[in-house]
C-alpha cells in the first residue's frame, strides 16, 4: 500500500508516485520536474498521484537524508574520463541538482588506492556507491559487507550477487549490421581492437549473428588488434586488399572507424557511396570532425548513469536490491558515413 507523508508514517516517495501513476521512476521524476519527453497525460497522472500522497519534489531528498548524510560516492578507475563523465552526468541528474552530493574518487586502476577510496567514502558515511569501470570486463566484486548500497555501472562486478548495470554491446553488433542492410549493404566486414576486451568478443558475436539471421557471411576475418586509427588504417588497407568488393564495414570503436575512412579515401573509395562505415561509442569529438561525419553506436552512458542512480534509490528505499547484471539498450546515432546525403 502506498505511504502517506501524515500521520508519522513514512514519506511518500518518488518510487510510491511512480507506483501508483503505473509510469517508471524515470519517468516521474521527469514529470514531477516539468522536463520534456513525458506526454501531456501521463504527466497529468503523475501530478494527480504525487497530489494524493502529499509528495512535493524534494521528498526525494528528504526521504534520503532523513538520518543519512545525502552524498553518494562515485568510485571509478577511467583514467581518462571518457565513459565516467558521462555517466557522473547522468547520475547527478537523476539525484537532482542540489539535493544530493556526489563525490567522485579515482582509482587511477589501482587496487590499494580504490581500498583507500572506498574507506574516505564510508568514513563520509555515504549513502550509496556507484562504481565506473574503464572497460565492460568484469572486474572484482568490493565484496558482501559494506553498510551502503553498491552499484557496478559499466564495468560489471564478477559476483552475481551485486547489482550491475552495462551497455548490450551484443545488441550494439546487431545493430550495427542491421543498419548497413538496410541501405543495402550485403558485402560487410568487421574491424575492431583488443581480443582481450570483453566488448570487443561481445560486439562480435552481435555482428556474426545479425549477418547469420540476413544469411550472409562476414567477408574475411574479423580483425582484432588496437583500439586506434592507427590500427583502423592499416586493418582497412589490408582488407581492401583482399576484398576489394567489400561494401561495408562496422568499426568496433569510432577511433577504429576514422582510420578506416582515412585508408578509404587514400584508396579512392568514396564513403558512403562506395563503402558505408560505421563506429561505435559515439564519441563525438570524432565523429562529428570524421568527413564525412560518422555514424556510431551509442553506448547511451548518460542513461546508464541514471539507471545506476535509481538503482542507489531503489535500495535505499526498499532495501532490496535487484543483483545481477542489467544489460542496457544502446542506441544508432546515424550521420553521413552510411547514409548518403540527397
Amino acid at each position: 500500500m502506498a505511504r502517506s507523508g501524515t500521520g508519522g508514517s513514512k514519506a511518500a516517495t518518488l518510487n510510491d508516485v511512480a507506483r501508483m501513476a503505473g509510469v517508471s521512476l524515470a519517468t516521474a521524476s521527469k514529470a514531477i520536474n516539468g522536463r520534456d519527453q513525458v506526454a501531456p497525460a501521463t504527466r497529468q497522472r503523475v501530478i494527480e498521484a504525487a497530489e494524493q500522497l502529499s509528495f512535493t519534489p524534494n521528498s526525494l531528498a528528504r526521504s534520503l537524508i532523513a538520518g543519512r548524510t545525502g552524498t553518494v560516492g562515485l568510485l571509478t578507475s577511467d583514467l581518462e574520463g571518457r565513459f565516467v563523465i558521462p555517466i557522473l552526468m547522468g547520475a547527478e541528474d537523476a539525484f537532482g541538482a542540489g539535493q544530493i552530493n556526489v563525490f567522485l574518487c579515482d582509482a587511477r586502476g589501482d587496487t590499494i588506492r580504490e581500498q583507500h577510496h572506498l574507506k574516505a567514502l564510508l568514513n563520509r558515511r555515504v549513502d550509496g556507491i556507484i562504481v565506473v569501470g574503464r572497460q565492460t570486463d568484469p572486474r572484482p566484486s568490493l565484496g558482501q559487507g559494506l553498510p551502503v548500497p553498491v552499484v557496478y555501472a559499466y564495468a560489471p562486478s564478477d559476483d552475481p550477487s551485486d547489482v550491475s548495470v552495462t551497455p548490450d554491446n551484443v545488441a550494439g553488433g546487431r545493430l550495427a549490421v542491421e543498419h548497413l542492410l538496410s541501405t543495402g549493404r550485403r558485402r560487410i566486414a568487421h574491424i575492431t581492437g583488443d581480443p582481450e576486451y570483453a566488448a570487443a568478443q561481445d560486439r562480435t558475436i552481435g555482428v556474426r549473428a545479425a549477418l547469420a539471421e540476413a544469411g550472409l557471411d562476414l567477408v574475411g576475418d574479423v580483425m582484432m588488434s588496437s583500439w586506434s586509427e592507427h590500427w583502423g588504417r592499416a586493418a582497412a588497407g589490408m582488407l581492401l586488399d583482399q576484398h576489394p568488393d567489400v561494401d561495408g564495414i562496422v568499426a568496433g570503436s569510432d577511433q577504429i572507424a576514422r582510420g578506416v575512412i582515412d585508408t578509404l579515401r587514400d584508396l579512392g573509395k568514396r564513403v558512403p557511396e562506395d563503402v558505408a562505415v560505421i563506429g561505435y561509442d559515439n564519441w563525438e569529438v570524432l565523429a562529428l570532425n570524421s568527413r564525412p561525419e560518422l555514424t556510431s553506436i551509442d553506448a547511451n552512458l548518460q542513461q546508464l548513469g541514471r539507471t545506476a542512480a535509481m538503482r542507489i534509490f531503489d535500495a535505499i528505499d526498499d532495501g532490496e536490491p535487484d543483483p545481477g547484471v542489467h544489460h542496457l539498450p544502446v542506441r544508432l546515432v546515424i550521420r553521413g558515413s552510411t547514409i548518403e546525403r540527397r
